[in-house]
């Protein structure tokens, strides 16, 4: 079940998560639209994650480290 309200430490997270995002994006000199385009999502969607309004599940993860070439655990590591 989950916890509602969320603890405070889960959007500070999930922001954090999102700026890594953002930059593996802009590393990879990569636009929203393009990064999008990549992995079958949304440039909205990007957008959303990079600015911690949504999560990213797994398989998203995954697709998004191997179009920036970076490994999942450097995009969600602490």
């Amino acid at each position: 079940m989950p916890l509602d309200p969320l603890p405070d430490w889960v959007p500070a997270r999930r922001r954090e998560i999102g700026a890594r995002v953002q930059a593996a994006r802009l590393a990879a000199n990569l636009t929203q639209m393009e990064l999008g385009l990549r992995i079958g999502r949304d440039h909205r969607t990007i957008h959303r994650w990079e600015y911690g309004e949504r999560v990213p599940n797994l398989d998203d993860l995954l697709l998004l480290a191997d179009v920036v070439g970076m490994p999942l655990a450097d995009l969600v590591r602490d």
